[in-house]
């Protein structure tokens, strides 16, 4: 019997050296299909985190997420995203990686292993009650996140996390664990792969769920997103001739002067649209 954690298991293929270019580049892609079936089975658990976030943040609080190495590196790219897609302060959706920002784009040594970092790195930011805290690691057995997590949980802060191991220790010290078991990764261990896509799909699912319950989407569309480039602006532009029924030059002439398509919006949707 094979006890060894779900991520840490031996991959389904062996001799990855002697395969070929397509043999690797399809074995990996079998491997990834699989990936979704598992997300779909923890949806569950993922709607009761996003309801309870949706609820919080409803209320004035914050989205807080830490992890370590590349589950911290999802962490912090979900949550800088979100000011842009939705227009949302900065503050509202935080990432925290153990090591700081330095560990973006290299390893910090041991600062995964600390269990009291994540609480410092959390009270610098003056985490509350109010808020929720998502603890993410492949593992879930990283002492950042799990010293993270049991301290808010004193300061009866709301927890969940996003794991890929069954019934790991990080799971059990959340209110709301996810569980995304994808099975052994193509290289032995390297969760950066199956694990890391999963994780990548949970929090996306996460974000985008909440802010399109916050009000930050009108229909399909991102009418809150900072125009801060030329694509970004274009696409302002074109949402507006859809919903507003008007031609370009006017659809840019109002974009320019509101800023925001939502803006736009709310002024002239009466106006233009019968």
């Amino acid at each position: 019997m094979n006890n060894k954690p779900t991520t840490e298991q031996t991959s389904n293929y062996n001799d990855l050296e002697k395969m070929d270019t397509f043999e690797l580049l399809s074995n990996m892609n079998a491997e990834d299909k699989t990936v979704s079936f598992a997300v779909e089975k923890a949806i569950p658990s993922i709607q009761k985190l996003v309801d309870v976030i949706h609820n919080k943040m409803s209320e004035g609080g914050r989205l807080f997420y830490i992890g370590a190495g590349t589950s911290g590196r999802l962490g912090v790219l979900d949550a800088s995203e979100c000011p842009p897609t939705y227009g949302v302060p900065d503050n509202w959706v935080i990432g925290l990686i153990a090591g700081g920002d330095s560990a973006l784009r290299k390893a910090v040594e041991n600062a995964e292993d600390d269990t009291n970092l994540a609480w410092e790195d959390l009270s610098k930011y003056n985490i509350s009650n109010k808020d929720v805290l998502i603890g993410i690691a492949a593992s879930g057995t990283t002492p950042y996140v799990i010293g993270g997590l049991e301290k808010a949980k004193q300061h009866n802060i709301v927890t969940g996390c996003v794991v890929c191991n069954e019934k790991s220790p990080v799971s059990e010290v959340a209110d709301y664990p996810i569980e995304i078991v994808v099975g052994p990764e193509f290289v032995t261990g390297s969760t950066r792969m199956k694990a890391g896509t999963a994780q990548k799909l949970a929090l996306n699912m996460i974000s985008t769920s909440v802010m399109v319950k916050l009000g930050r989407v009108k229909g399909n569309k991102m009418v809150h997103m900072q125009l801060s480039n030329v694509k970004l602006v274009n696409r302002g532009v074109l949402m507006l001739m859809d919903e507003l029924h008007i031609d370009q030059d006017l659809a840019s002439a109002l974009l320019e002067k509101h800023q925001s398509v939502k803006n736009v919006l709310d002024n002239y949707k009466h106006k233009f649209r019968s």
